[in-house]
This record gives C-alpha cells, structure tokens and sequence, in this order.
C-alpha cells in the first residue's frame, strides 16, 4: 500500500465517522429492557439529527444537560409543543388518568406535573422509568444537544 491509499482510506473513515455513522458503546440499567444493561455497541446515524429529523420513539444519544462531556442515550417521548404528564399515585405507583399526550412515572413525586416541551427541544426518558435520569431530572433536551440516532445493536457484551 502506498502512503496515498493509507491517507484516502483515513480520509474517508474521518469523513463517515464524523459526519455519517458512527459506533458507540453504551452501559447502564436505564433503557431497560429495550437495552440491556451491559456494554452495548450501537450503530448510529448523524445525518437525521443536523436536520432536526428526530420523531418519537427514536432511541438518541445527547450531551447530559447537566454533566458537559457525558453523554446519555434515551428514547424520545415528545417534540416541540407536546404537552408532557408525569404523575404517579404514591400509594400504588400506578398512573392518574389525564388527558395530556403522555403520562410517565416521575421520581418520587406523587403531584402530576405537566410540562410543554419548548421549541426546539425534545422530552426524552429511559425505558425503565424507575432507574432512569431523564426529562423528568433536568427537562427538554435542545436540539443542539443532540448527537446520533441509535440505528441498531450491534453488539451486546454479557458478563
């Protein structure tokens, strides 16, 4: 190989890495059964995020609002406008009926709170809602936060 063909192909992997696709490894109980809560290899796409292209029910990885350099991955519940119902009844830990576009269980809060998630961000959650630092913690997601849409597994580590 010549010292072209070994800069091109480092050129290109840059270039897909960056700005098309990218693995990312993810750990922890909060996606829950969807994700299981080993080491997690994920196939992600970046194209959909830089241009808003995010619905709900995609699985996302984003900036923690409040750790810079962290990164969490969650499922998103609610777009620009939604209105978001989190109540729980702290006797049964079963949800209060409403009217609102989506209930979730909140963390040992037992007053409902609703939230209108505002332009330009998300309402993202964690599919195990009893071990999950989420919107409910530090609310809507901005879009700018935003980094991948986890597009499959590509791997699961087991213990």
């Amino acid at each position: 190989m010549t010292f072209g063909t070994i800069f091109k192909s480092l050129c290109y992997i840059h270039v897909v890495n960056t700005y098309l696709i990218d693995p990312l490894g993810t750990i922890g109980p909060s996606m829950l059964p969807t994700i299981d809560s080993t080491l997690s290899i994920f196939l992600t796409e970046k194209i959909s995020t830089r241009f808003g292209k995010v619905d709900r029910g995609d699985i996302v990885v984003f900036c923690d609002p409040q750790k810079p350099g962290h990164y969490l991955t969650k499922r998103v519940i609610g777009l620009e406008g939604d209105s978001i119902t989190y109540s729980s009844n702290p006797e049964t830990n079963d949800l209060v009926d409403d009217n609102f576009t989506h209930i979730s269980y909140p963390e040992n809060n037992d007053k409902p709170q609703t939230v209108v998630v505002r332009k330009g961000s998300i309402w993202v959650e964690g599919d195990n809602k009893s071990n999950s630092r989420d919107s409910r913690k530090f609310g809507p997601v901005p879009y700018g936060l935003i980094q991948n849409i986890s597009i499959s597994i590509f791997w699961t580590f087991l213990e």
